[in-house]
């Protein structure tokens, strides 16, 4: 079984959509862990509604403290870590367990606006991207302006876009992440360990210790990214939302205070960049 943890705080509209696509394109039968940070919307009421097992915290917490919350109640062998402001593809998590499989990786990404398979190829659709949100944006963040930006992203064909990409790159993966996906196994999470609830950037962080224990102990690939696999992400609804402080925020730091230039410079010197 498959566990998909999910961290929201209000953005009913968005969570909406989010479960539609989940509940349509998941191939594998799951259970959908929601983090509540203390939404007001009745976005913690919709998913009770529709059967996740949903914690409610009373206040706002950061994204690593809301992923291990879901760790301690997850019961799947596969561990899907899922942004609400996505849209999944066709079969997103069979292509993905594949990708991995083929692949030995026990942590990995889906592609997405935000790194494909070339810098000139990621570019092109950033720019894609910023034109279509910035046009649609004005509307506001509604059902009817996230559909029409979406519609209009992928020429209003996504199953089309998303089974162009799968047979031209399937099985391929390259070396990196893209946060608003991470799949990982259970042998991964044994030697990675849980989110490390101090870092702001605690996903960029996984990928740094995926990284650095391939290298001190070769028991496990660096976090890649399935280039088959493609998740529409909407990037920074989140922000705009304006969620409240998170209530460890005093207990948050910064990357490079526990990554010095120095560490960072000898990760990329032994594998490469």
């Amino acid at each position: 079984m498959l566990s998909i943890i999910t961290a929201i705080h209000n953005q009913l509209p968005v969570n909406r959509l989010f479960w539609e696509h989940l509940k349509r394109y998941t191939a594998t039968p799951f259970e959908l862990i929601i983090i509540d940070n203390a939404s007001t919307d009745s976005s913690a009421e919709f998913f009770e509604s529709i059967g996740a097992k949903v914690i409610r915290n009373p206040v706002n917490y950061s994204y690593p403290v809301s992923q291990n919350q879901g760790l301690a109640i997850a019961q799947g062998d596969w561990l899907g870590f899922l942004n609400n402001d996505i849209i999944v593809s066709p079969d997103w998590d069979r292509h993905l367990m594949d990708n991995m499989t083929a692949n030995n990786l026990e942590v990995a990404t889906c592609c997405g606006i935000e790194q494909l398979e070339t810098r000139a190829a990621t570019q092109t659709i950033k720019r894609r991207w910023q034109r279509i949100k910035g046009v649609c944006s004005l509307i506001g963040v509604t059902n009817f302006s996230l559909r029409l930006m979406h519609r209009w992203m992928y020429y209003g064909d996504w199953n089309g876009f998303c089974t162009d990409r799968y047979s031209r790159f399937r099985l391929q993966a390259a070396e990196g992440f893209v946060g608003n996906t991470v799949m990982m196994t259970r042998s991964g999470l044994d030697k990675l360990g849980p989110w490390d609830e101090a870092m702001q950037g605690a996903d960029f962080d996984l990928y740094l210790r995926s990284k650095k224990r391939s290298i001190e102990q070769g028991d496990i690939r660096p976090m890649h990214i399935a280039l088959d696999t493609f998740n529409h992400h909407f990037i920074r609804l989140t922000v705009k939302a304006r969620p409240p402080r998170f209530a460890d925020a005093d207990k948050l730091a910064r990357l490079e205070d526990k990554w010095p230039a120095a560490e960072l410079k000898w990760l990329e010197d032994r594998i490469g960049g």
